[in-house]
């Protein structure tokens, strides 16, 4: 990978807690591949429902649950590999619009950032105010692969408004070379020639027939002349994450005029 020190902090590798990794040799087997491909700091997301923050009793026994396994595999990473910087957070689902998001375990490694996706691939009313309220707790939401929601308009409209409420997004390496078909590869392009995607990660849900996708990634990028781009949004943007730190600016990385025009076309549906 050119040797590029890449951080990834969204992935499914606590064992048998989500549709991830469901045993520990899986999930060794996936971080080993990480590792191979270049990525020193892991930041590993299980699923977790917002609305389970509103019921006390609910929300300890899933953290217990999500607690056991995340002991299980940090203790096996740190044997392993002692190097690698492997921390845990979580993708927060939306699914209501005021979750309790105060849980340190909740945020992203330590850090006062928090990934959230929408439900079912789709953008719901008042999704601008809803990241406008985490804001104002004083976190900052990480919209995780914004790409893969339908509902996005061709001028990334609410994109926009995310952007404005201070929210972050992260896109999936397998976006790019249409791992989720051509809707999403035509939007992540799309986030890319207008300058607004901060962050690329794995989305990897840790089981050996999945791929991580990250040299795929970075070749299409390349082609597309966008390497400056690629190496701020797979290793200096992730890594001022794990830092605390907010990501630069990442220049647009326009493609050809004929695939531009197919971007927009795909994007309008």
């Amino acid at each position: 990978m050119s040797g590029l020190r890449l951080a990834d902090f969204h992935s499914h590798l606590v064992p048998g807690v989500d549709d991830g990794s469901q045993t520990l040799e899986d999930a060794l087997e996936g971080i080993g591949r990480m590792v191979a491909a270049g990525i020193d700091r892991i930041i590993t997301t299980p699923h977790f429902q917002g609305s389970v923050t509103k019921d006390a009793q609910r929300l300890a026994e899933e953290l217990q649950r999500m607690d056991e396994g995340w002991v299980l595999v940090q203790e096996a990473v740190q044997e392993e590999w002692p190097d690698v910087d492997f921390r845990r957070g979580h993708e927060v689902l939306l699914d209501i619009p005021d979750p309790d998001l105060s849980d340190g375990r909740l945020h992203l490694g330590g850090t006062s950032s928090v990934l959230v996706e929408w439900p079912r691939f789709q953008v719901p009313p008042g999704t601008a105010q809803v990241l406008e309220e985490i804001a104002r707790a004083g976190l900052t939401p990480v919209v995780a692969h914004p790409e893969r929601y339908s509902g996005i308009d061709a001028h990334l409209h609410v994109v926009r408004q995310w952007k404005a409420t201070g929210a972050l997004l992260q896109g999936n390496y397998g976006s790019l070379v249409g791992r989720y078909g051509p809707g999403p590869r035509a939007l992540i392009l799309g986030l890319l020639s207008e300058g607004l995607l901060d962050y690329l990660s794995t989305d990897f849900h840790g089981r050996p027939h999945l791929e991580l996708l990250i040299d795929e990634g970075r070749e299409a990028m390349v082609a597309m002349g966008g390497e400056d781009a690629f190496e701020l949004l797979a290793a200096v943007n992730p890594g001022r994450l794990f830092d605390g730190e907010p990501p630069l600016p990442v220049p647009p990385v326009v493609p050809e005029p004929t695939l531009l025009e197919r971007i927009k076309s795909w994007i309008s549906g």
